[in-house]
């Protein structure tokens, strides 16, 4: 399953390795779609690959980070 969100970093978050820390726990692959970083603010579009339950598992834990999250595109079924 892939899924693509936003992420938005707090202020206070946008240095801390939480992609790194993600590669570390949880059994996803992360792909980086495109990212804009400045002392003011984190935007990073990432593409999630990995069972639904693994996905669900880092969209929490960016949450639990203070990182914003959304989806890029709605979840449809084909």
């Amino acid at each position: 399953m892939k899924k693509k969100v936003y992420l938005t970093y707090p202020i206070d978050g946008i240095k801390e390795p939480l992609l790194y820390k993600c590669n570390k726990l949880f059994d996803v692959v992360t792909n980086i779609r495109q990212a804009s970083i400045s002392d003011n603010m984190g935007v990073v579009a990432l593409e999630l690959d990995g069972e639904g339950e693994e996905i669900a598992k880092v969209v929490q834990f960016f949450k639990d980070n203070g990182v914003k999250v959304e989806p890029i595109e709605l979840d449809i079924i084909e």
